[in-house]
């Protein structure tokens, strides 16, 4: 199985599969260890049907034209009678090494077409040269010429070549770099037995997506560094196969190119100053480089050298002996002598270091704590300084410190391998409670969030007497993980211990995640009086931090608190906060959940695009930092977005991507419920959405997931309304009602009106008195969607008791709104109340591109420009049924009956300047074209 080459077998099999109609050719192109070599085999096994022609391109024969050629051919030479005479001399000349002349080039090019076309003639043939950039050129001229002349020929002709070559007028497959989850799965398959997850996961960062260095390092793994006891290798096997093909290509390249090229690796940060030193200092110039350069191993450019394949920097380092690695070390460390280098300087020294160094390790460590190189650097640091240290204490602190700079550079993985070295070495209670937080929130944000609040409790347990501040942090994480999980019943538990440790005279910082978790606690057992005061009062704060008690840590606290207490504005203001601060800071530990709070605070506000960027946005970086639980929150979250703008397809998507991962009852897993829910009450589906939105939480109990059913309750309700039996919805509307009157929220509380009028006796004067109430309470400069979803509703309600003059002026105020927002689905059935209160309504007043999904406006532009739906579909690949489908869809969302009137709309649009013209001369091609 070629993990993560699905999209490059797949192209290898259709060139196959189409080969007895007609040949073709493809070139796969990639770093070495890319896989090249391992898809020529996936062709060959594939190629059942085929005669097979295999050759490989060596350096050693580059001098040697025609000598690739000859090795490929020769199976088959015996088929060359067939050819011309002239055409036959003249290939066996050039075979046997005699050459072929300039201007006889094209004809030796045709005799080998001729001679496949020969060898084809009872099957079809492929032709697979590997590495063809390496071998001689003129082999590589030929091939070319023959690749690009196949289409009458049942002959295949597939080409590997490194990740710059190209080759022009053959289809290119550029081999990507494996993801995160692929590389696991090399791994998994090569590994006797699976180490921990973190080590698997650190393996994977030091592969960097190489399929070949992931197995080069899966053949080395020792038991102890499976277990997390001893450190992983930092790069892939010198005397693996990847390394040694780096090393062939080293070893091409003349002595001093050599040595420039083991210096610009070794000094990361490449600063032309630092080489162009080094190099006088070790006899040499940077211009030494230039082979390397031809070789595309670097990049020398006026800011530096760099690397363009990922491993290439590790494998010259890795290839080189220890002896001239330290010296190395030891050349650039006397070259970095100013203040600004300090870091850089201890480094490598540490590197050219062997053994225990007290005062080395104490220089790295206050190094570190400059910031001079980043998070990431600072916990190389600090792991160098553990190791160089002669005293254990010192040690475990180190490493400790190493581990929470790891994390905070978004490093789970390497955080996770440091904390489990640090369970051998002998530490004291408060380095102990420090791993347990950490350990913490790593299980909080990246595994299991269930078993994240015990380790809290015990972090906040351990530091309590020593750092109260610390204490204080553990608890509110505790309390989140909690939450998360849908225990929220054990948050009185987090509440009880965090009454214990407040002062009268605590610092901000300490203050304000005391009233956070003072006013979740008193939230969940419905004393809103205790939490409103509680929770504004970490508002306030968070809004006054500065100076070191300034972090994005602080200030998601304080956004948190700002949407328990439903003061959105603030909350939106203190994540975007967080947001620019963790940026700034190069805090990729804290970003994905400041960006889960500001898409709450936006969906209250009634910014549900920018509250989907914001998920966007949240989950590609929870992704690259491996916070599995944030990323399924975000997920959630944009599959709730999608639902609510009835968005089937992409809302079941991202439920899907949320998998199997959340248990029962957590977040995610009740945002994918809230999500589905909303879906049944789009397709009047009442029951089944009731149900799902009921489930949600157990009320009476705190268990389940309280706050997101709470957030939820105006669609519980609405779908209940259609029902007899309503006690789920009454009871979730008592709470929710019990909330929304504590807070300052308009939009709360006329969410709340909304929801009494759905639940009033129909026809009443009190349904008509609570629309009423929340159409005044809903604020104008935010929540238009909700507003807008009032005013149907009450136009329906309307209508339905024959006041159809009233209803109508709800239902264009809401249809009005639906569309300026974007809102089809729910403009639509604003559209049908008022067809049904007897008024005949066109297509709105906007552009097509803002009523159409893309796919719809492309086949509605087809049509307009006069294609049949035949056309569209060939086209599009689409059946012509689809399509059909489609266009029924443009016509009722345009409130148009003719392709005719189809076109004309379009043709008016063009010359209002509010459609974009496919066939303008500037050959722009609007999104919606691709």
């Amino acid at each position: 199985m070629l993990r993560g080459r699905d999209d490059e077998c797949r192209a290898v099999r259709n060139l196959l599969d189409g080969v007895t109609d007609g040949g073709g050719a493809l070139l796969l192109h990639g770093e070495p260890g890319s896989g090249r070599t391992a898809l020529v085999g996936y062709a060959h096994r594939y190629a059942e049907r085929c005669t097979v022609l295999a050759a490989t391109g060596l350096p050693e024969e580059a001098a040697l034209p025609y000598a690739g050629l000859q090795r490929l051919l020769d199976p088959v030479l015996d088929r060359a009678t067939a050819l011309p005479e002239q055409q036959w001399h003249l290939l066996r000349r050039a075979l046997d090494g005699e050459g072929c002349p300039t201007d006889r080039q094209r004809a030796l090019s045709m005799s080998v077409l001729g001679l496949l076309a020969a060898a084809a003639r009872d099957r079809p043939l492929l032709a697979t040269m590997d590495d063809v950039d390496r071998g001689d050129r003129r082999s590589a001229r030929v091939l070319a010429f023959v690749a690009r002349r196949l289409r009458h020929l049942p002959v295949a002709v597939l080409l590997t070549a490194d990740a710059t070559a190209t080759v022009d007028g053959i289809p290119a497959h550029r081999l990507r770099r494996l993801d995160e989850r692929e590389s696991v799965a090399v791994l998994t398959d090569r590994l006797p037995e699976r180490p921990a997850a973190p080590v698997v996961a650190a393996l994977a960062a030091v592969g960097g997506g190489n399929p070949q260095a992931l197995v080069d390092l899966a053949e080395v793994l020792t038991p102890a560094q499976g277990r997390g006891e001893e450190p992983l290798p930092p790069a892939p096997p010198a005397d693996g196969a990847l390394g040694r093909a780096y090393r062939a290509r080293l070893d091409r390249l003349p002595p001093d190119t050599r040595r420039m090229l083991l210096l610009a690796a070794l000094d990361e940060d490449g600063q032309p100053a630092t080489l162009i030193r080094a190099a006088a200092v070790a006899g040499t110039a940077v211009e030494a480089l230039a082979p390397a350069e031809v070789a595309g191993l670097v990049r020398v450019e006026p800011r530096g050298v760099t690397f363009p394949q990922p491993l290439a920097r590790a494998m010259v380092a890795a290839g080189a002996p220890l002896a001239e690695r330290r010296a190395a070390h030891q050349l650039l460390a006397g070259v970095l002598d100013s203040d600004g280098q300090r870091l850089r300087r201890a480094m490598h020294l540490a590197a050219a270091t062997a053994g225990t160094d007290p005062a080395l390790a104490t220089e790295l460590e206050q190094a570190a704590a400059d910031g001079e190189g980043g998070w990431a650097t600072a916990s190389a640091a600090l792991c160098r300084a553990a190791e160089l240290s002669d005293q254990p204490a010192r040690a475990a602190a180190r490493l400790l410190a190493a581990a929470r700079y790891a994390w905070t550079a978004g490093q789970p993985g390497q955080a996770r391998l440091l904390l489990d070295r640090l369970r051998s070495i002998p530490a004291n209670g408060t380095v102990t409670g420090h791993a347990d937080l950490l350990r913490g929130e790593l299980e909080l944000r990246c595994d299991a969030a269930s078993v994240a609040s015990a380790t809290l409790l015990a972090a906040a347990g351990a530091v309590a007497r020593t750092d109260r501040a610390l204490a204080f942090a553990a608890l509110a994480r505790a309390g989140e993980a909690v939450c998360f999980a849908g225990d929220q019943y054990r948050y009185a538990e987090v509440g009880r211990r965090a009454l214990a440790l407040r002062r009268p005279n605590d610092p901000p910082a300490t203050e304000l995640m005391s009233s956070l978790v003072a006013g979740v606690a008193a939230t969940l057992r419905g004393d809103h009086e205790r939490a409103g005061p509680a929770l504004r009062r970490a508002v306030v704060l968070g809004g006054r931090l500065t100076g070191p008690a300034l972090t994005p840590t602080a200030l998601t606290c304080a956004a948190a608190a700002g949407l328990v207490v439903a003061v959105d504005g603030a909350a939106h203001r203190l994540a975007e906060r967080a947001v620019g601060l963790a940026r700034d800071r190069g805090e990729l530990s804290m970003l994905s959940r400041a960006l889960e709070l500001r898409a709450v605070a936006e969906y209250w506000l009634g910014r549900h695009e920018a509250a989907a960027e914001t998920s966007r946005d949240g989950l590609r970086v929870a992704r690259a930092t491996g916070q599995v639980n944030c990323a399924n929150v975000h997920l959630g979250m944009l599959a709730v977005l999608a639902a609510i703008r009835a968005d089937r397809a992409t809302s079941l998507r991202r439920i899907r991507e949320i998998g199997e991962a959340p248990t029962p009852g957590s977040r995610p897993h009740a945002f994918a419920g809230w999500a589905l829910a909303v879906l049944d009450l789009v397709d009047g589906r009442h029951a089944e959405a009731a149900a799902r939105l009921a489930s949600l939480a157990r009320l009476g109990t705190v268990r389940g997931q309280v706050l997101v059913q709470v957030m939820a309750t105006p669609y519980l309700v609405e779908a209940a309304a259609h029902l007899a039996h309503r006690p789920a919805a009454t009871a979730a509307l008592a709470v929710f009602d019990r909330w929304a009157s504590s807070t300052a929220s308009p939009l709360r509380r006329a969410l709340s009106a909304r929801c009494h009028a759905l639940l009033a006796p129909w026809g009443s004067a009190e349904a008509e008195r609570e629309f009423r109430t929340a159409l005044r309470l809903h604020p104008t400069e935010a929540g238009t969607f909700e507003r807008a979803r009032t005013e149907l509703l009450f136009g329906q309600e309307l209508r339905r008791r024959r006041r159809p003059r009233d209803a109508r002026a709800h239902l264009h105020q809401a249809r009005e709104t639906f569309t300026l927002l974007g809102a089809s689905c729910w403009a639509e059935q604003a559209t049908a109340e008022l067809r049904a209160a007897g008024e005949s309504v066109g297509p709105p007043d906007l552009p097509a591109a803002r009523l159409l999904t893309g796919q719809q406006l492309r086949i509605a532009e087809l049509v307009a420009e006069g294609a049949t739906n035949r056309e569209i579909a060939a086209r599009m690949f689409l059946s012509t049924r689809t399509v059909d489908h489609h266009l029924r869809n443009v016509f009722h969302r345009l409130g148009i009956r003719s392709r005719t009137e189809l076109a004309r709309a379009f043709a008016a649009e063009r010359h209002a300047g509010l459609a974009p013209d496919r066939r303008s001369p500037t050959g722009h091609r609007p999104p919606w074209t691709t």
